[in-house]
């Protein structure tokens, strides 16, 4: 009876049925709806914005991907496009956009090695690089509830020329009300959406509703969202007790400007966070402190973008602190 041939493989021997491809298309299809709640909040020029960044993006992947031209089809640049496009105004001319997709992978990810090898969340590269070479566009809000199809003359300003004067109601986000004014936005409108601010974080419920989705579909480490929603909101309620006059409560803070949107969509991002679970909770909890810190006492109204990307530079530092533990071996994790 003849023997079977002896195959050797390297680890490791045990595999999930998830895939890289097939956790981006999740995270895709979860930023596509909030994509189309953006639509429903800002119109046209919400969906002329987000594409804009996935072309620049796409097209840089493209360009630079050289013979591998098959990086495409893992989806990390179209996934990248489209997040970076949600933390945009939707006023923004679309040159900007452009060039800020073609940041976001450029700066974020080839300069690295490609996928698996950046230190920093790609798409808040583009945005960090948006929000140093063009302040002014990227804070100017548009006010929400505009007609569907109604199109913002901004959006269509030209490269590198004075921009056209802009045809819509220009307002403030619910963190620059707060910290300017001291003006509180009912938790009804942050909870479905009917505020200005960014693309992607008007509508406070969706945004859980699409990261506990994510959460079944294991796209990524439920300690991440969980961990920052919990230090803002124990942080805040404590500087609240202290001064109720002054500063918001808890529940405004973790409802408020791009903290969820970040929480679930950015800081998750499995390559620039940590590995091990307690790693994974310092992370968090760095976050969730930074942001309080920057939005209390810093220069402006909102900080996730600069926490995260602070704590990204972090991760290499916590998962040498905090190692995971090998298979088969005792100890704490």
């Amino acid at each position: 009876m003849s023997q079977p041939p002896l195959l050797v493989h390297s680890a490791p021997f045990l595999k999930g049925a998830a895939t890289t491809p097939s956790i981006m298309r999740d995270v895709v299809a979860a930023s596509l709806v909030v994509t189309l709640s953006a639509f429903a909040v800002f119109g046209l020029s919400a969906l002329l914005v987000v594409g804009a960044t996935t072309l620049g993006a796409v097209l840089t992947e493209y360009v630079l991907g050289g013979r591998r031209r098959g990086s495409l089809r893992d989806w990390s640049a179209l996934l990248t496009g489209i997040l970076l496009g949600l933390t945009l105004p939707p006023g923004i001319p679309l040159w900007m956009a452009l060039l800020g997709g073609a940041a976001a992978i450029g700066l974020g990810k080839a300069v690295w090695g490609g996928l698996g090898q950046n230190l920093f969340n790609p798409a808040l590269v583009g945005r960090a690089f948006l929000q140093a070479a063009f302040p002014t566009a990227i804070t100017t809000w548009s006010a929400q509830g505009q007609p569907a199809l109604a199109l913002r003359a901004s959006n269509f300003a030209w490269p590198l020329m004075a921009a056209p004067e802009v045809d819509a109601i220009t307002t403030a986000t619910p963190l620059g009300l707060m910290k300017f004014d001291h003006e509180a936005t009912p938790l009804v409108s942050l909870l479905v959406g009917d505020t200005a601010g960014s693309l992607g974080e008007t509508s406070a419920l969706l945004l859980v509703v699409c990261g506990a989705w994510l959460v079944v579909r294991r796209a990524f480490d439920w300690r991440i969202p969980v961990g920052i929603v919990a230090t803002v909101g124990a942080l805040s309620a404590v500087v609240h007790l202290a001064a109720p006059a002054s500063f918001p409560t808890p529940w405004f803070m973790c409802l408020s400007g791009g903290l969820l949107f970040g929480a679930v969509f950015m800081a998750t991002d499995p390559v620039s966070s940590p590995m091990s679970p307690r790693g994974t909770w310092v992370f968090a909890a760095g976050i969730g402190v930074l942001v309080v810190l920057i939005r209390l006492w810093g220069g402006l109204p909102e900080g996730v973008m600069y926490a995260i990307l602070l704590m990204n530079a972090a991760t290499p530092l916590l998962n040498r602190a905090l190692p995971t533990r090998p298979f088969g071996r005792g100890g704490r994790r």
